[in-house]
């Protein structure tokens, strides 16, 4: 896995890994985003996406999640196959620097499911908030019933901490959700587990 930080007002980085490039996104991809994420089965597997995603909102999202990215609040990536550079989701981190803890979320198109493509990004991103963001703990949660997503949680390391029950409304229902969390010291345990390669750090990552 390579990881390379564009050199601009904004430092965005780009990682590559196995199959894919983690990039930043831009308002060229809002046409896809929003045909990817229109799909009812996308924004019910998820808090903030709406349904239906109407005109105009994908290029709003983007250039509101920009603000947070500057100021370090956030990285957000597109998952684009590295052979064809296809969209096929997104995935990001808020930051939360005061406790150098982050949420990671992703989404993923339906016509993508069950190829490895989340799991492999969500690798990438784990190690690229430990390794160079500094981060002490990521965590994640999903809706109660998703299951697709807990497993993803689990192959990258993360341990089940607990459900909470009616943490989450969406579309006026209640929904009860499973947590999901993982520390540094935890993942410097388990280390060779969790990479995708078995690369030294300091080998695969520059940045310009």
């Amino acid at each position: 896995m390579d990881v390379t930080a564009k050199d601009n007002r904004i430092h965005e980085p780009i990682i590559d890994t196995e199959r894919l490039i983690l990039r930043p996104l831009t308002q060229a991809d809002a046409a896809v985003v929003q045909f990817l994420a229109g799909d009812k089965a996308i924004a019910a597997t998820t808090l903030s996406i709406p349904h239906p995603y109407g005109a105009g909102v994908a290029e709003k999202w983007i250039k509101s999640i920009k603000g947070d990215i500057a100021e370090g609040k956030s990285v957000v990536f597109a998952i684009t196959e590295n052979n064809n550079g296809n969209l096929l989701g997104t995935i990001g981190l808020m930051i939360n620097k005061e406790h150098d803890h982050a949420e990671m979320g992703y989404w993923i198109g339906k016509d993508y499911w069950g190829k490895g493509y989340c799991t492999e990004a969500a690798h990438a991103v784990l190690e690229y908030g430990f390794e160079n963001l500094g981060l002490n703990r990521i965590f994640a949660h999903h809706f109660k019933g998703n299951n697709a997503s807990g497993r993803i949680m689990r192959k990258i390391g993360m341990s089940h901490e607990g459900s909470s029950k009616g943490h989450i409304k969406k579309w006026d229902q209640y929904k009860d959700i499973e947590n999901y969390g993982l520390i540094k010291e935890d993942y410097r345990q388990g280390e060779q587990n969790y990479r995708l390669t078995s690369m030294p750090f300091a080998e695969r990552y520059s940045f310009i």
